[in-house]
């Protein structure tokens, strides 16, 4: 798998979390979505694996957030035990995500920074997680080789992305971000080309001394019409985007075709 090109990633806006980077944890801004539709998803299934799969604990672990955001997920870590580093290029991200950590009461740490250039030494942290990022990542074999780099030998990498089908064409892309009667996601904060199909991440991963260990599918608890329904609610000024996140609620399956979520472990010996 190659970086990908100029002209395809020249369509995606990343610089959507610079202008909107102080909304991450209002109710009725477009990325507070992502906490209530995905985290309940994602974060339990992560600390299970933790917990239960892998028989590890939180406990004195550091974690590595990359594409932190405002700190809706490195929030989660924290409140578990972990004492999580977070970086992310978005400055104004960042400001949300230390206000927010001072009045939660959680010592996070956040940092300026990307993927694929992380300034941290080898072996550093015991887990790295990407999540919401590696669809906007323009080099993402750069980022994966930087992620195992600072991973220490046994540590664990989860991530969540979007798998590159007609499903995940036909809502996130369609539905969510391009037909106007439904739209309730910025223009090109997607592009369907730099979607991951499962089979390229995990050769991704493998080729750099990851082994992938489970994978599960990420899939709205609702049908495509209860998710044109729910769109127009919020288009009308019915629903707030907080809402619509709960009602949506992707939940653990084995359908990997919209969304997936997994975790592997990085080599002891490389």
């Amino acid at each position: 798998m190659n970086a990908i090109a100029e002209q395809t990633y020249n369509r995606i806006d990343n610089h959507l979390y610079n202008t909107q980077g102080d909304s991450w944890w209002q109710e009725n801004a477009v990325l507070y979505f992502l906490k209530t539709g995905l985290n309940p998803c994602r974060f339990p299934y992560f600390l299970n694996a933790y917990n239960q799969q892998l028989k590890m604990s939180a406990v004195d672990k550091t974690a590595l957030d990359i594409g932190c955001g405002g700190g809706i997920l490195a929030e989660e870590f924290a409140a578990a035990g972990f004492k999580v580093t977070g970086i992310d290029p978005s400055e104004a991200s960042l400001e949300t995500a230390k206000n927010h950590a001072n009045y939660s009461g959680l010592d996070i740490e956040y940092q300026t920074g990307t993927g694929e250039n992380l300034s941290f030494p080898d072996n550093s942290f015991d887990v790295v997680y990407c999540c919401d990022v590696l669809e906007h990542v323009r080099d993402l074999p750069k980022c994966m080789s930087e992620i195992a780099r600072v991973l220490k030998p046994g540590g664990v990498f989860f991530y969540d992305t979007i798998n590159r089908t007609f499903q995940s064409k036909l809502i996130a892309i369609k539905i969510m971000q391009e037909w106007k009667w439904t739209a309730f996601m910025p223009p090109n904060l997607h592009v369907y080309d730099m979607f991951i199909k499962p089979k390229e991440l995990d050769a991704l991963m493998k080729s750099n001394g990851l082994q992938p260990k489970d994978v599960k599918g990420m899939s709205p608890g609702v049908n495509p019409f209860e998710i044109i329904s729910l769109c127009r609610q919020r288009i009308k000024g019915e629903i707030t985007y907080g809402e619509m996140g709960r009602r949506i609620r992707f939940r653990e399956s084995n359908d990997l075709s919209m969304s997936y979520m997994g975790f592997a472990i990085k080599n002891s010996i490389n």
